[in-house]
């Protein structure tokens, strides 16, 4: 019985790369990673399956030691976003691995980059050097599949991350030219497929391969379907030629939390056309029984989760947990969408029992603990925007079950003794949740943790977020004390 093949991954830390490598142990194969520092793949669910070598791209010997053994190298490095002479940088690391690979006795080398194949002359420095570091690759004298790619939608790719906040926080947008530029999206799930598919090609297979979605669509019907996948109004584009790619990169800047220096190259690439020529990737890896993924289908899924690297729990509900395109928490602090917390904690002197009776009977006739007519005046608004207000109740005075109606709340999750976690029914531009949890201290005092979270939705999510914030101090400060207080009273 024939050994696993054994891969090496560079980029683990990364966006493809740290999700690339579960799919490889999946599929059984070894995984090392190559990482300049180690310490960016520790803690990773599957750190304890790799093995984790140290090395600098710039570093040939440390290359060459990483690649010693290894049947299959993905090369996922780039510099973008490291400043302007990124394009430099790339060719020199493509070339000291290239040229470790062969003599090494790697058998095959995967490269992720961008679609150039068919484009005239003009291509941005972003896409010139995706193209570059896989003619330097493909001449390494090692099987090489360069697989080129256009947009990749899921949560945490940059590319998906600028659509998100552009397309969010716009509802009217003045657009540069390039938003007519034709596009041909793909989900990442179909990215990983390939990926890992790509280990197992023939051995004369050495050429780039065009991967793409099932859709070809121009950056303005991109945002249209966002919008619509998204649940937000229909955005209205108004399109100005004078808008220069730099200036576009700018304003992306100013309105998103995507680097400037991500920013810029990305939105210089808009401006070619990256739609595939060819779909001779099939012959090798066959297209799924039900289809590429479409377009709409891939932003649902990137939408299912806020970044999960901001909260402690999951509070939504997901058929496949951890699918690539859900957020991780090692992806970037500007990925995975909005998310506004209101935290606060408080040392009970009172038993954890106490604290949890004052938190699982909070609501109904007790009431909120905090500023009452804020809270009577909140449901009086909602039920006169069609909302169900506070006249719900709840079911039993003393006890909460999941999926409990309580005032314009619902039960999500409750574990006895510990969390509370409501979602909010109330007419609200986004979703929101309220946390309420038990635990001691390092002391071992009793600690009463509360949390307000708000995924808006929409420029309007975000103005309705800034406008209640000066009224948090009362209503969330407030409902901190009076709950800390009970708790006490009760225990005395």
């Amino acid at each position: 019985m024939a050994s696993p093949l054994r891969c090496l991954v560079t980029g683990a830390s990364g966006y493809i790369g740290g999700r690339l490598v579960p799919e490889l142990l999946a599929a059984g194969y070894g995984v090392r990673c190559m990482a300049r520092d180690p310490r960016k793949v520790d803690g990773r669910p599957w750190s304890g399956d790799v093995e984790v070598a140290s090395a600098d791209a710039m570093d040939g010997a440390a290359v060459r030691r990483c690649l010693e053994g290894v049947d299959v190298a993905y090369y996922l490095i780039h510099s973008l976003g490291k400043g302007a002479s990124f394009e430099q940088r790339d060719r020199d690391a493509a070339g000291i691995f290239a040229g470790a690979a062969a003599p090494a006795g790697v058998k095959r080398i995967v490269y992720l980059g961008g679609i150039v194949s068919g484009q005239a002359s003009g291509l941005s420095p972003h896409l010139r050097s995706r193209g570059e570091v896989g003619d330097i690759l493909l001449g390494s004298g090692v099987p090489t599949a360069a697989l080129q790619a256009a947009v990749i939608i899921g949560s945490g790719s940059a590319s998906f991350e600028m659509l998100r906040y552009l397309t969010e926080r716009l509802p009217v947008m003045v657009t540069p030219k390039w938003v007519g530029t034709r596009i041909q999206p793909i989900a990442v799930h179909d990215v990983l497929r390939y990926l890992v598919g790509s280990a197992a090609l023939p051995p004369d297979v050495n050429r780039a391969f065009g991967i793409g979605g099932p859709d070809v669509l121009t950056y303005a019907e991109m945002m249209r379907r966002y919008s619509h996948v998204a649940g937000l109004r229909p955005r209205v584009l108004i399109p100005v030629p004078l808008l220069t790619p730099r200036l576009s990169s700018l304003w992306v800047g100013l309105v998103t939390p995507v680097p400037a220096g991500l920013a810029m190259p990305l939105v210089e690439s808009l401006r070619n056309e990256v739609v595939c020529s060819e779909h001779d990737i099939a012959r090798y890896i066959p297209d799924p029984p039900e289809g590429l993924m479409p377009l709409d289908r891939a932003i649902a899924l990137a939408l299912r989760h806020t970044r999960e690297g901001q909260v402690s729990t999951r509070w939504s509900s997901a058929a496949t947990p951890g699918a690539p395109s859900d957020p991780l928490p090692s992806d970037p602090s500007w990925a995975g969408g909005s998310l506004y917390v209101d935290a606060r904690i408080s040392v009970v002197r009172a038993s954890p029992a106490a604290l949890w009776e004052v938190i699982e009977g909070i609501g109904g006739a007790t009431g909120w603990y905090s500023f009452p007519a804020a809270w009577a005046v909140r449901g009086l608004l909602d039920r006169l925007a069609g909302g169900v207000g506070l006249r719900r109740g709840r079911r039993d005075p003393r006890h909460l079950l999941v999926g409990d109606a309580l005032d314009f709340w619902r039960v999500e999750a409750i574990t006895p003794g510990s969390l509370l976690r409501l979602r909010a029914e109330m007419k609200l531009p986004g979703l929101a949740w309220l946390e309420l949890a038990v635990g001691r201290d390092h002391d071992g005092m009793t600690t009463y943790s509360q949390r307000a979270i708000f995924q808006p939705r929409g420029l309007a999510g975000h103005a309705y977020w800034r406008s209640i914030s000066p009224f948090h101090g009362v209503v969330f400060g407030g409902m901190l004390r009076n709950i800390t207080k009970a708790a006490e009273r009760a225990a005395g």
